[in-house]
């Protein structure tokens, strides 16, 4: 496969996380909409990592393709993290205002 294609499918990922994030009120689409942007960029990342071992010469180099794939293993760790740390997040902010509505969270404020 093309890695053009990827680039565009990659775009299209994080355009509907973009336009999410921005439109919708609801906290769980919110983080939804944020693991799209960053499943958008893990998927780049792999998709240049291998684009880089095909027309790598030698097995330095080659090998040094793989770090992008380890990389992208690093961050869907911290992915799962914030969605644990997010989750009770919204989980209090449900339990203090029945809703899941961002736009509560300025009440938080007093």
């Amino acid at each position: 496969m093309d890695i053009n294609a990827y680039i565009i499918l990659s775009l299209l990922i994080f355009t509907i996380g973009i336009v999410g994030v921005l439109v919708r009120r609801n906290a769980i689409i919110v983080f939804m909409c944020i693991e799209l942007m960053l499943n958008a960029v893990n998927l780049l990342l792999v998709a240049f990592s291998k684009m880089h071992a095909a027309t790598a010469a030698t097995k330095a180099v080659a090998s040094g393709a793989a770090d992008a794939q380890i990389f992208v293993f690093f961050i869907m760790v911290v992915a799962a993290a914030e969605v644990s740390v997010g989750l009770a997040i919204i989980v209090m902010l449900f339990r203090n205002t029945h809703s899941v509505d961002i736009n509560f969270l300025n009440r938080l404020k007093n």
